[in-house]
């Protein structure tokens, strides 16, 4: 299996802790210990035994997972070292050498490589901005001509990453009968639920179809990218699937992930969470926005979730040509479009902390000025 570089995330990794303001990450700003544990949670932590955990999760956090979606029960969950993990391993125990599999594009990338690089057909459903409608749309006739009798899955992003669009319940029930009449798998990153701006919840894949799977993790709306702890949605026979494979890659998460992450699911904890991720990403968002309609060489579609605005410039140049010169010049990481196929825009990511948003967009708007 060779598979193509990974280039979003080869970027990230390179340059992220090497410049001084990173607006390349799609999550909220990072918690610390401090904020997620109260001090009366301390001596607890202190003498937690960093054992092996349970290699699919430990029975209280699957239980805290199948809590949030209706019907589940541990048996559905298999606890992951973060999305990306949980995004490979569902891929790779379900999609075969030679199979089809049909992704809305843009997206996050990590699957269009993976699945290529097993041997799997992928073919794009465009997601298109309508800047006059002020949203992003896929054709659903589009995905019916799509979907046959080879396509073994059909990926999404909902909320979508990188467009912050969200497909509406009537468009996933859409999908659902779709697959069905092909006897193809779903599967749904909704790593993003819980950043919506209007504070309606995204509506889950879970229970449209008997061929769901669900990828989800800490890292984004719960600010906690550190724990690195994900996980895998699925019918129990699949979960059991994952297990067996997930033995050969990384055999579990972390005890103090695990036991930090039953923490975040608790309820009066996960509150707190969400309120917290709320209250930056609304504040951020306006604030983004404004900045972006004051400048008559940008547009932007404004998102209806996720930490992430997608930004479209008139300069000629490259996304990666100006991604690198914010690097180089202003010391300043953004993602550039054309990692998802969109050159001419840029991700900017504004779920950080608000100064450190500010000094970010100045440095934007410097550079530009000099064109």
């Amino acid at each position: 299996m060779r598979i193509e570089p990974f280039r979003m995330e080869r970027w990230q990794s390179t340059y992220e802790n090497e410049v001084e303001i990173n607006l390349s990450d799609s999550g909220v700003s990072p918690m610390t210990i401090g904020e997620l544990v109260s001090e009366a949670g301390v001596p607890e932590l202190m003498s937690h035994r960093l054992v092996y955990t349970q290699s699919n999760g430990t029975r209280p956090l699957r239980e805290a997972i199948a809590g949030l979606y209706e019907g589940a029960t541990e048996a559905n969950v298999e606890a992951t070292n973060g999305g990306a993990e949980a995004n490979f391993v569902a891929a790779w125990t379900i999609v075969q050498p030679g199979d089809e599999v049909v992704m809305q594009i843009p997206n996050y990338m990590q699957l269009w490589g993976m699945l290529r690089g097993v041997g799997a057909e992928v073919k794009p459903w465009k997601l298109l901005p309508d800047h006059e409608a002020g949203d992003w749309s896929s054709d659903m006739d589009e995905l019916e001509s799509l979907v046959g009798p080879k396509t073994k899955m059909i990926c999404l992003c909902n909320p979508n990453n990188p467009a912050g669009s969200i497909m509406d319940a009537e468009a996933l029930d859409r999908v659902a009968a779709i697959a069905a009449k092909h006897d193809a798998w779903v599967l749904v990153d909704e790593i993003y639920h819980g950043t919506e701006q209007d504070g309606s919840p995204t509506p889950t894949m879970w229970g449209r179809h008997d061929k769901v799977v669900i990828t989800n993790s800490f890292s984004k709306t719960y600010g906690l990218p550190g724990l690195r702890l994900g996980w895998i949605l699925a019918p129990a026979d699949t979960i059991a699937d994952c297990w067996s494979q997930h033995d050969y890659i990384t055999i579990g998460p972390g005890s103090l992930s695990n036991d930090l992450g039953i923490f975040a699911l608790s309820g009066e904890v996960r509150a707190r969470i969400l309120e917290r991720t709320k209250a930056l990403l609304t504040h951020n968002l306006d604030l983004t926005m404004s900045w972006v309609d004051a400048d008559p060489h940008l547009k932007a579609i404004r998102p209806k979730a996720g930490a992430y605005l997608m930004m479209e410039y008139d300069h000629e140049m490259s996304s990666s040509e100006l991604a690198e010169r914010l690097r180089v010049e202003k010391d300043l990481l953004l993602v550039p479009g054309d990692h998802f196929g969109m050159d001419g825009w840029l991700r900017v990511g504004y779920g950080e902390d608000t100064d450190l948003l500010e000094r970010g967009l100045a440095r934007i708007h410097e550079l530009l000025e000099t064109f």
